[in-house]
């Protein structure tokens, strides 16, 4: 059982290949975390915890492999933390929870209303800015046009960052790939080895010419790896660091 978990502005498109090379072998679940549809009061990390484990309560869930990506890494920790025996094994990529560069946070409202600021942070986000698909540069534009979701953006930003991990990073003991692109400019390679640093039963593949999301810009080794990972006794102790 693997369940995908997006960030904030994730959706399922971004994990369409990943389901497609997991799917054969493995009941995949890419679960709409409801970030735009929230009170104010519950834009914040820990409510997308408890709405992660009503999901998996709900749906009988056990023995998962959670891959998160961005915000959703640190929910994928956060949930690991407060229900271990329900998880079997855990992947971050490009993990917010320790430190995350926003692209979005400083912007002022002129530079909002810019398609083509948009696209430029939008892009900022590949190795490669042309890989940047545009139906996702649009789909981003018309949401921080919205000024309700845009301070749900900005609610969510400042609580990933008042929620850090770390104190407990130590405490989680599953087997855990950091998988990462090495030009991430957002969750910058720095922030993968701090996870390597305190988990204890972590390993890394750094995947080179790319960035923040990997299973969209390099999908192929993206899912090689994972796929090597999840099979049945893989999750290394011996910690190693690789370069793609």
């Amino acid at each position: 059982m693997v369940i995908l978990l997006h960030g904030l502005f994730g959706n399922f498109a971004l994990w369409k290949k990943t389901v497609d090379a997991l799917k054969e072998k493995y009941r995949v679940i890419v679960p709409r975390l409801p970030i735009f549809d929230l009170p104010v009061q519950n834009t914040n990390i820990k409510y997308l915890v408890k709405v992660l484990d009503e999901f998996i309560e709900w749906n009988q869930l056990k023995n998962v492999t959670l891959v998160g990506h961005a915000i959703g890494g640190q929910v994928a920790l956060l949930y690991t933390y407060t229900h271990p025996s329900l998880v079997e094994k855990l992947v971050l990529t490009g993990s917010a929870g320790l430190f995350e560069n926003s692209n979005f946070e400083e912007a002022t409202p002129s530079e909002i209303s810019d398609y083509d600021f948009i696209q430029e942070k939008v892009q900022e986000a590949f190795y490669e800015p042309s890989v940047a698909p545009s139906h996702f540069v649009e789909e981003i534009y018309t949401t921080v046009q919205n000024i309700p979701k845009r301070l749900t953006i900005g609610s969510f930003i400042r609580s990933s960052k008042q929620n850090s991990v770390t104190y407990f990073l130590n405490k989680i003991d599953h087997p855990i790939l950091l998988l990462w692109g090495l030009e991430d400019r957002i969750s910058r390679p720095e922030v993968a080895l701090h996870f390597h640093d305190f988990l204890q039963n972590s390993e890394i593949r750094f995947i080179e010419h790319c960035g923040h999301v990997p299973m969209v810009e390099n999908a192929e080794e993206f899912n090689k790896h994972l796929l090597n990972f999840l099979k049945p006794g893989m999750g290394s102790v011996y910690r190693p660091i690789k370069y793609l």
